[in-house]
């Protein structure tokens, strides 16, 4: 049976820390009194305020605990019941409004427990409020219970003393058997979190990473709730041991349990309708409408769940959208778009600027004995239309997987890929460098749009959102090694007789360079790309090979003009000197959006463990400093880049040549540009997409005119500055 303990009424409002808990020469008001910063100076009642008090039919067990500003008008306060400790700061004979809510400033039909109350506020019809400090201008309306514990930790993953390991909340992020959680924490960043649950071998680290979060928090008990300025709540039912920031709007939720919700003025976050979050951290300018249901999950700063998405054991990276789908156990990057009820996501770590499709199904097809393995996706993952993949899997960056049930595990290190599945010729297909050759108009404009989406206020982290960046150009390289191995081996098999070929990686870049049309009719098989033995068929391999090399240049030229611009350089001397003469294409590492070197990774990993690094504001601080570097160790990566696909030396780098790479950039940057409108044409040109209209007009005015199209227009503007800027560095440089 249920235990209801019964203690004396004149209890209620003290002892909200046992005794055991308040250290010596302390009351269980010291933490209250460091929370309340207002420098209010308070008082007690005046003997007529209590007589108008109580005429106003308002109750307290003690007036005497009752303190005010010396602005507090009594006759704003009605039909309350006080308990314990009570401040309330001025209040005026005003009237605040909000979205249509109008409400006359005061205190009216509620019972206050112990509670700090800033200036002109309004309160109304909160049937239970308890622990809170609340701050200036906060509408508090039709709330049933708004109380917090002595032991609230806010949604962060820490204990309070005198608790129990046992009752520490993880985040079972990547991967269902939860051999991948972390600790949240307010003011955690994407990043954090992909170091923590990646060097899962790393003991040291791991155990650092636990002591940052552990020395992040005080330890003591009883900390209040706090309402920050202007925030308004109303007609919510259940909000318990939450911290909310200054300008939030939280409308007619269940319930909310165990939070932070972060917002400032020029961030306001925003929860609506039928919600229910328990045990998390919400970002700065989130929104949160319309029935969601997220438990132990992290949202990023901008982003938004919506139309009754579930966000269970997850991370939610900065300026992303889930609505309506279900997302376990995931680890989200920014710039994550999820908009259908039938989608589902579980055990995976996207790498940003991803999008799932409806009938999406990633995880949960249990092709083991145990709980499902994990996806990993580079940037820019696009699964299409009721696709439905096996775990374990791992796709390049920009792979878009077209409409189909996947029977087995993938491992598609082609960038910018299309991946189909065959069921009739029983086979997988691959066309690499897809994105390129049909679809600029998409990768073109998501580049632009993630960009502009970005309302982060505090952007001292990069977000890398250029499809052309070190990740993708070294996948990119790589990938022409692949399909030059790969051609090799099928020109070997078609031509039967010959010996087998020494040195397969040269012997397929002679093919894909010198006879292309001999490599267009071969049948190109990959090796590892999937877990079956049906074949893996690359096609146009050829044209594949070719634009990769065309991009990477492009990439190469384009970093090395923005240098030469932003230096000044007016020389091809003073260009050599700014270039390394030893440059090596590094690796890098996809830290929560932020590119870095893996040595830089490294050189992290060693000043955690050592002690160098002694909390989580200091490895902030770091990627804050690689944000810094990152635009010159691009460039370098570019260079390294451009030598290695053109095969040459530093040395072997002639005026000539850079001028010539200039020309050919220009030209790049036109069939970029021509290719953006193509590809959008296609949707004017088409019969079936026609069909719907009766006549021109008619489909101008549903989709509008091709000629209107703003992002094409800003494209060939921005395209007729690039060949402005390519001429100018000629003409000083070359």
């Amino acid at each position: 049976m249920n235990h209801i303990a019964k203690q004396s009424v004149s209890s209620l409002g003290y002892g909200f820390i046992a005794k055991e808990f308040i250290p010596k020469g302390k009351n269980e008001y010291h933490l209250r009194n460091i929370q309340h910063r207002t420098g209010t100076r308070f008082r007690k009642l005046t003997a007529a305020e209590i007589t108008t008090l109580e005429q106003n039919a308002n109750t307290s067990d003690d007036w005497s605990k009752i303190l005010v500003a010396d602005a507090f008008d009594p006759k704003l306060v009605k039909r309350c019941s006080f308990f314990g400790l009570i401040r309330i700061g001025k209040l005026e004979p005003w009237f605040h409004e909000f979205n249509n809510l109008r409400m006359p400033v005061g205190l009216y039909n509620s019972t206050i427990i112990s509670c700090d109350i800033g200036d002109n506020v309004v309160i109304d019809n909160v049937n239970f409020m308890s622990h809170y400090i609340v701050g200036n201008d906060v509408m508090l309306v039709n709330i049933n219970e708004l109380a917090t514990t002595d032991h609230a930790k806010f949604g962060n993953g820490v204990l309070k003393d005198g608790e129990k390991e046992a009752v520490r909340i993880w985040m079972e992020i990547c991967n269902e058997n939860g051999g991948r959680s972390i600790l949240p924490f307010n003011g955690m960043q994407t990043g954090d979190a992909w170091l923590w649950s990646k060097y899962r071998d790393d003991e040291k680290l791991l155990e650092k990473f636990k002591e940052f979060t552990d020395k992040k928090f005080d330890t003591r008990r009883g900390y209040y709730g706090k309402i920050g300025d202007r925030t308004v709540i109303k007609n919510c039912r259940i909000i318990k041991d939450t911290w909310i920031g200054s300008d939030a709007y939280l409308k007619g939720a269940n319930k909310l349990k165990n939070l932070t919700i972060n917002s400032s003025p020029d961030a306001k976050s925003q929860i609506g309708e039928g919600c229910e979050l328990v045990n998390g951290i919400v970002g700065f300018g989130c929104r949160i409408f319309y029935g969601v249901k997220a438990v132990r999950f992290l949202m990023g700063n901008n982003s938004q769940l919506k139309y009754g998405a579930r966000l269970i054991n997850s991370y939610l990276g900065d300026n992303s959208t889930i609505s309506c789908c279900e997302v376990l156990n995931s680890l989200i990057f920014p710039a994550h778009e999820q908009h259908h009820n039938n989608s589902f996501l579980c055990a995976a770590t996207l790498h940003g600027q991803s999008n799932l499709a409806a009938g999406a199904t990633i995880g949960s097809n249990h092709n083991s004995r145990g709980a499902d393995g994990e996806l990993i996706a580079g940037r820019g993952f696009w699964p299409g239309l009721c696709v439905s993949l096996k775990h374990n899997s791992q796709f390049a960056t920009f792979n878009i997987i077209a409409k189909g049930d996947f029977p087995a595990e993938l491992n598609i290190p082609l960038p910018f890929s299309l991946i189909s599945n065959d069921t009739a010729g029983d086979r997988l297909v691959v066309m690499p460098a897809y994105w390129f050759q049909y679809n600029l108009y998409a990768l073109a404009r998501n580049a632009g749009k993630y960009n502009s989406r970005d309302k982060r206020v505090d952007k001292t982290v990069d977000i890398e959102y250029d499809y052309l960046a070190p990740d993708s150009v070294n996948e990119m390289l790589n990938a022409m090694q692949l399909l030059q191995q790969f051609t090799a081996a099928a020109w070997h098999s078609k031509q039967k007789k010959a010996p087998a070929v020494k040195n397969p990686v040269k012997a397929g870049r002679d093919l894909l360079t010198n006879n292309a049309g001999a490599v267009n009719k071969l049948e190109v098989l990959a090796e590892g790309f999937e877990n079956s033995r049906r074949k893996v068929v690359i096609v146009k391999s050829a044209e594949a090979w070719q634009t990769y090399k065309e991009m990477i240049m492009y990439y190469g030229v384009t970093q090395l003009a923005g240098m030469i611009e932003e230096k000044k350089i007016s020389s091809w001397q003073q260009l050599i000197r700014q270039l390394p003469s030893k440059p090596v294409r590094k690796n890098w590492k996809n830290i929560g959006g932020l590119l870095i070197t893996e040595e830089a990774v490294t050189t992290l990993k060693k000043a955690i463990k050592s002690g160098k690094i002694n909390g989580w504001d200091e490895v902030h601080e770091f990627y804050r400093l690689q944000s810094k570097k990152y635009q010159t160790e691009k460039r370098n990566h570019a260079w390294a880049a451009l030598l290695e696909v053109l095969q040459l030396t530093p040395a072997k780098f002639t005026r000539r040549l850079f001028s010539d790479l200039l020309q050919q950039a220009i030209e790049t940057s036109d069939k970029i540009t021509q290719g953006i409108y193509g590809s959008r044409a296609k949707d004017y040109e088409n019969s079936f997409r026609q069909m719907v209209y009766d006549t021109e007009a008619e489909m101008n005015k549903v989709i509008g005119k091709l000629s209107d199209n703003s992002f094409i227009s800003q494209q060939k503007e921005e395209n007729r500055i690039f060949a402005e800027r390519v001429a100018a560095i000629r003409s000083k440089v070359c």
